[in-house]
């Protein structure tokens, strides 16, 4: 075997042959027609700074070829790119700039890859910057540092050229600013200390100036369309050469100069601003102004609170609008103001949540805003009626059978979902629980209910909006109704089956269940003798069916169709229980005084002028009254009008309506009495002792739902229970409260 010594290589020799191949590189990136790096010349290279770094010491060169290699980078610098660079400006420099930096690259790439063996061993075992590091550290020492304050304003400058509209070499920007976060090494120090920062600045400065002109010459809607075009132009930037991480920084600029700065001024506009929009239904301006404000911090406050102000004033309008009509009832008839009322309160809601959805795109802060403001107009008395009544009324008109609401089946389910929405925002919940449940009772017993199932409807909305608690009285009105129908079929079947009962008169009964429906007055009337046996017949087939149950007969409610005798026709008329009592009295006697007829029927006065006003003074004069006066008094006579006729061979005569409002409000506040009650006690027995101010604030909370107890209603029924010892003053502290079980 022969082993051949190799021939130590000195570090004279090496450095002339590695300066050689230096040269050689600098000449291919000046472009001196020099060619390129063969295979053989690349591996000669490596192989003779392999074999320096690999010699046995003192000939192990790794030191000096380290040195070496930066210093090939400082020489070819400080000479060649420095010079060319220094003799250039603005764009050109850029230009020269974006070459140089690009060249330097291969140069680290090319020497990184001859000197590699350094990297492997020698770096990693001193713990010595890696050699890219080394390349790219010079170029940021020498070039940067020198440069990269004139760099800035050349780029910013082109920046604001762009803005005002100039064409610019966007590549050109690119790769500049991409020198700025290069040259960090994986830090974003440099792009963002000496580039971002003075650009944001610029930036600023460059919009506060273009907003002060805006705001001035501008409608509302043309600054908004320049603001936004102005923030899509500079999202446009950051896509094409500014870096990523300075997206937010700089629209964040942009909207405090052209938005933030301004809001006041462009919501306030006196002819465009934010109320104008609304007013004038500008959709695409109030999704446009949305948009904008909707990156603002806390930027769509104030557009809410316009909006809420709008809404407000819009519904106030419709209330004074209800209130001369009212005044003026001549127009009026009989309360259509009312529905007309309810009706564009319905289409405002539709119309602003129209806009809440569309162009504020379903934001939590403009239902807040719709909602307050609906509760504003929505619980003020109109005319004299409380909203809770009128929309109980309007309901009436929708579900009763001849109402003045002419619409179709879908557009009936639309507009009854579209009215328990409103009741969302109506404090006296438990108001209009009470006006609906009188006047669905009124619908289902005598027949006025257009359609079961819009009733059932309307009851489950108003339970999924309200509770169960809410609907459940109204629910077992309606299967009362059911269960009483077919009472009376097993009534009639009775009949049928027991030959020798007959009442005599075709009879109906409804039995209903006390809790579920409002309470009606029931009077001791001597009923008539041919209506006394019906009664009777009735009573005795009830006791086959319960013993347990007791039968109250409610005449008021109560209809009777008897055969009038007139001498031109029979005449069949439709009237109320206690109005039939009065006119069979007749069958009797020819002429009765009004003494008479309250003694035969045992009614109060009242009620008895009101029957007497219906028959003698009324449109259908079935009895004559002497004196012939419009009112009746207790000296009055009548007798049978055998005279009357109709061209109607069957007429309905109703009696003066009653005002119930009074005692439906006077029910209301009776409940509403229970429930502060309970809630007191409720809230005490859980705490045991409790200040005022506490006690008072969770009781509000508990009942809000259904109403909004009044403060001095809630200590008024404080003071109730401590007379009554459920609860103590204590004795150091009056307004501290304890329960006593």
């Amino acid at each position: 075997m022969t082993i051949t010594q190799m021939k130590t290589l000195e570090l004279e020799e090496g450095l002339e042959f590695m300066q050689r191949g230096i040269m050689k590189l600098k000449n291919i990136l000046e472009g001196k027609g020099e060619s390129q790096f063969s295979s053989e010349e690349y591996m000669l290279m490596y192989t003779t700074i392999y074999n320096m770094c690999t010699q046995k010491p003192p000939h192990d060169y790794s030191q000096q070829l380290y040195e070496k290699y930066k210093e090939a980078f400082d020489e070819y610098i400080s000479s060649t790119v420095l010079p060319s660079l220094r003799e250039k400006h603005d764009e050109f420099m850029l230009r020269e700039l974006v070459t140089r930096w690009a060249n330097h690259k291969v140069m680290v790439r090319w020497l990184s890859r001859f000197f590699h063996y350094l990297d492997r061993y020698f770096v990693s075992r001193r713990s010595l910057p890696a050699l890219n590091d080394v390349g790219l550290t010079c170029f940021r020492d020498l070039v940067y540092r020198e440069l990269s304050s004139k760099v800035r304003d050349a780029v910013i400058a082109l920046i604001d050229q762009e803005r005002e509209g100039d064409q610019v070499d966007r590549a050109l920007l690119k790769n500049v600013l991409g020198i700025f976060v290069e040259i960090g090494m994986g830090q974003m120090d440099y792009y963002e200390n000496d580039f971002e920062v003075t650009m944001l600045k610029d930036t600023a400065a460059f919009y506060s100036i273009k907003a002060s002109n805006w705001i001035v010459q501008d409608s509302c809607p043309d600054y908004m369309l320049k603001a936004e075009d102005c923030l899509r132009k500079e999202k446009d930037r950051v896509s094409h050469y500014l870096h990523s991480s300075s997206e937010i920084k700089l629209l964040d600029k942009v909207q405090t100069e052209l938005l933030v700065t301004y809001t006041n001024q462009l919501l306030e506009k006196e002819h465009s601003g934010c109320r104008a929009l609304l007013r004038d239904d500008k959709v695409d301006d109030l999704s446009r102004m949305y948009r904008l404000f909707s990156k603002v911090p806390k930027g769509l406050d104030p557009v809410a609170n316009v909006f809420k102000q709008h809404v407000t004033d819009e519904g106030m309008v419709l209330v004074q609008q209800a209130e001369d009509a009212a005044s003026n009832r001549a127009e009026s008839a009989g309360g259509l103001q009312e529905q007309v009322f309810v009706r564009k309160v319905i289409e405002l809601h539709d119309k602003y949540m129209a806009y809440v959805n569309d162009c504020f795109s379903n934001n939590t802060i403009f239902h807040k805003a719709l909602k307050e403001a609906f509760e504003v107009f929505c619980n003020k008395i109109v005319a004299g009626s409380s909203s809770a009544e009128l929309l109980a009324s309007y309901c009436d008109n929708i579900l009763k059978k001849g109402g003045s609401e002419k619409l179709s089946d879908e557009a009936i389910e639309d507009t009854l979902d579209k009215v328990v929405k409103l009741l969302a925002y109506i404090s006296d919940k438990d108001l209009f629980a009470e006006f609906y449940r009188k006047k669905l009772s009124r619908r289902l017993l005598f027949d006025k209910s257009a359609n079961d199932d819009h009733e059932r409807l309307i009851l489950s909305k108003l339970k999924q909006q309200c509770g169960g608690q809410f609907t459940s009285k109204m629910e077992g009105m309606v299967t009362d109704l059911t269960l009483a129908k077919e009472n009376q079929n097993n009534f009639q079947d009775y009949l049928n089956n027991n030959p020798v009962v007959n009442p005599g008169i075709d009879l109906t009964v409804t039995v209903l269940t006390t809790g579920f429906w409002p309470s009606y007055k029931s009077s001791d009337l001597s009923l008539p003798a041919e209506m006394v046996k019906c009664v009777e017949v009735f009573k005795e087939f009830y006791e086959t069916k319960t013993k347990h149950r007791k039968l109250t007969w409610i005449y008021s409610l109560g209809t009777c169709n008897i055969n009038g005798k007139f001498e031109s026709k029979t005449i069949e008329l439709i009237l109320g229980t206690y109005q039939a009592a009065v006119l069979l009295l007749f069958n009797a006697s020819d002429r009765l005084s009004y003494s008479e007829i309250k003694a035969q029927l045992n009614l109060a006065d009242d009620d008895l002028v009101r029957l007497l006003q219906s028959l003698s003074c009324a449109k259908y004069k079935i009895l004559n009254k002497e004196p012939n006066t419009k009112t009746v008094s207790d000296n009055d006579v009548f007798e049978f009008n055998s005279k009357f006729t109709d061209r109607m061979r069957r007429i309905r005569i109703p009696l003066p309506p009653v005002d119930e409002r009074k005692k439906v409000v006077e029910d209301v506040d009776k409940d509403r009495r229970y429930a502060i009650d309970a809630s007191i006690v409720r809230i005490m027995k859980s705490r045991k002792v409790l200040g005022h101010q506490q006690l008072v604030l969770e009781c509000v909370q508990q009942l809000g739902r259904m109403f909004k107890p009044d403060v001095k209603a809630i200590k008024k029924r404080i003071e109730d229970l401590i007379t009554r010892d459920y609860l103590e003053r204590d004795k150091e502290n009056p307004n501290l409260y304890k329960y006593l079980a």
